[in-house]
């Protein structure tokens, strides 16, 4: 895919436009005040803490900070010392024995929460209370319920916050729900969201007894992370659904075990949505996949979408050139990281695109609506 070449709108019939005008002005604006912040740089150094150092994302982030001259992480802390030495060591800072230190910190601004997702609810409720500004790795909770009491914190408090959606940063999807505003895909009929990897297949959270701080075992546990295979790959798919196409009136799916590696945790599923809007959604994920070459597919009355192999097949009689036939190039610069984007937010960079808390915590309710669905085969409202 060619992402390198400068956006230009793609040209839309006159029907469309009279129809979509207001709309798609609207959506076109917000993006574009978003890709300019990107190109402005932050000014100060801003000041971090790790409260938890467990998911597997966590080396990544890392990286990301590490290649940031704005940033400073002061502290790292973890329920397990090896992990929180080692992860400390990687950073160059110290290790808070309580992680109290943290939240007393006055010059810490902003809190990195990487920790088991069973410890979120204590951790976060805690960080709001000391207003620190919050990412907080996905999914927000355990349940629907303690989701949107960290929200309810999070914006009570008037916190910063977003976490690690990164499928809204990507061009094409960028371009998708532009074109969604705009109307060019007519009515939309259908959709279909895939995220799927073979952690299971691979031992991807298999023990490494030489290794602890590499170890991501706690992922295919439920006691500590909620999910499986379904809720841990199929949030990313969902948020991007409900991001282009809004909120999920009702779920129903089928969750299960595969290879049996980790127990009985599941490790993939499918579930069927119903959006507020009309729109009929499908919904794939889990840990036992050895391919996932179409991601994303998008239907309607006067366009059509694939995804395949993060290349985007785009048609539509309202666009110019939308023939579906070759990888659609004319798209959008991606937009930074969602936690490049939160230091971009505590440094004083106005309209970043974060997530907000009780998006995050909407998203939970639908995955948790979706294994109850399943459990008792009906469908459900969100949790």
């Amino acid at each position: 895919m060619d992402t390198t070449q400068p956006y230009s709108p793609p040209a839309i019939s006159r029907r469309s436009f009279i129809q979509n005008a207001g709309l798609a002005a609207a959506s076109v604006a917000v993006m574009s005040s978003l890709r300019n912040a990107h190109a402005q740089q932050p000014a100060k150094t801003v000041t971090l803490a790790f409260a938890g150092v467990a998911h597997v994302h966590t080396p990544a982030f890392i990286r990301l900070l590490k290649s940031r001259a704005d940033v400073k992480v002061k502290t790292v802390w973890d329920s397990e010392a090896p992990r929180a030495e080692k992860r400390a060591a990687d950073l160059g800072c110290k290790v808070a024995a309580d992680v109290r230190e943290i939240w007393s910190d006055p010059e810490v601004t902003g809190v990195v929460v990487c920790a088991e997702t069973n410890r979120h609810r204590e951790l976060v409720l805690a960080g709001a209370h000391a207003k620190k500004h919050l990412f907080v790795e996905k999914p927000l909770g355990m349940t629907a319920r303690e989701s949107r009491e960290m929200a309810d914190a999070i914006e009570r408090a008037g916190l910063l916050f977003t976490t690690g959606y990164f499928m809204r940063t990507n061009p094409i999807h960028l371009f998708l729900k532009e074109q969604i505003a705009a109307g060019t895909f007519g009515k939309i009929t259908r959709v279909r969201g895939s995220n799927c990897h073979g952690a299971s297949l691979t031992g991807m959270f298999d023990v490494k007894p030489n290794d602890p701080a590499n170890t991501w075992r706690w992922h295919a546990e439920p006691k500590a992370t909620g999910f499986g295979g379904f809720g841990d790959l199929g949030t990313h798919s969902l948020d991007l659904l409900m991001w282009m196409l809004g909120d999920v009136e009702s779920v129903t799916a089928d969750i299960k075990t595969i290879t049996g590696r980790y127990g009985d945790i599941d490790e993939c599923g499918e579930a069927l949505l119903k959006f507020k809007s009309g729109v009929t959604g499908t919904l794939g994920a889990g840990w036992v996949d050895v391919e996932n070459p179409v991601t994303l597919l998008i239907s309607g009355t006067e366009g059509h979408a694939t995804v395949v192999r993060n290349e985007l097949f785009f048609k539509s009689k309202n666009v110019d050139g939308a023939d579906g036939k070759k990888p659609w190039t004319k798209l959008p610069e991606a937009l930074p990281l969602p936690l490049n984007q939160f230091v971009n937010a505590i440094a004083g960079q106005p309209n970043q695109p974060l997530v907000t808390p009780h998006e995050a915590a909407a998203r939970v309710s639908v995955i948790e609506a979706a294994y109850n669905a399943a459990r008792q085969h009906a469908w459900l409202p969100p949790a």
